[in-house]
C-alpha cells in the first residue's frame, strides 16, 4: 500500500491503496465518484474516460501510482449542475438510450472541444472512439456540434 494525494474535480484527496489500481477504481471505491462506468477494463470502450491535465484518458487502465499531480476531472466535475454545453445538448438531442457510456462519451467530447472548439463530422467521429451499443452515434455528433455552437 502507498498514500497518493490526487487532484480530482479541484479538490485534493489522500487515498492509501496499492500502486498498481485502476485510477477508476480509486475514483469508484475510494472517492465514491460512480459517473465514471467500468465496462471493459482494458481501455478500449471509453465508458471509463476521465480527463488528466485536460486529455482524455481511459481509467480503467491508468495505475494511480502514474497519475503524479495531474488534475483529474471526471464527469461530476465537468459540471456538478449539469449546465455544460455538452450535457444540456446531450439531453436536447436526447442522445442517451440506456446512458452507461454517456459519461464516457460526454468527456472524449468535452476534450475534444477543448482542441478543436468547431469540429467537423469527419474530426468528430476521428475523436469519438467510445463504443455505445445502443448505436447513438449520429445523436452524439448532433449533440457536439450544438454545443460547439453555443446550444
Amino acid at each position: 500500500m502507498a498514500e497518493y494525494v490526487l487532484n480530482v474535480n479541484g479538490q485534493d484527496y489522500t487515498v492509501n491503496v496499492m500502486p498498481d489500481t485502476p485510477l477508476l477504481w480509486v475514483l469508484r471505491d475510494e472517492l465514491g465518484l460512480t459517473g465514471t462506468k467500468y465496462s471493459c477494463g482494458e481501455g478500449v470502450c471509453g465508458a471509463c474516460t476521465v480527463h488528466i491535465d485536460g486529455q482524455a484518458m481511459r481509467s480503467c487502465v491508468i495505475p494511480v501510482s502514474s497519475v503524479g499531480g495531474g488534475a483529474i476531472t471526471t464527469i461530476e466535475g465537468l459540471s456538478p449542475d449539469g449546465s455544460h454545453p455538452l450535457q444540456i445538448a446531450w439531453i436536447e438531442e436526447q442522445v442517451p438510450q440506456c446512458g452507461y457510456c454517456q459519461p464516457g462519451q460526454i468527456m472524449t467530447a468535452a476534450a475534444l472541444l477543448a482542441k478543436n472548439p468547431d469540429p467537423s463530422d469527419e474530426d468528430i467521429d476521428g475523436a469519438m472512439n467510445v463504443i455505445c451499443r445502443c448505436g447513438t452515434y449520429q445523436r452524439v455528433r448532433k449533440a457536439i456540434h450544438r454545443a460547439a455552437q453555443g446550444g
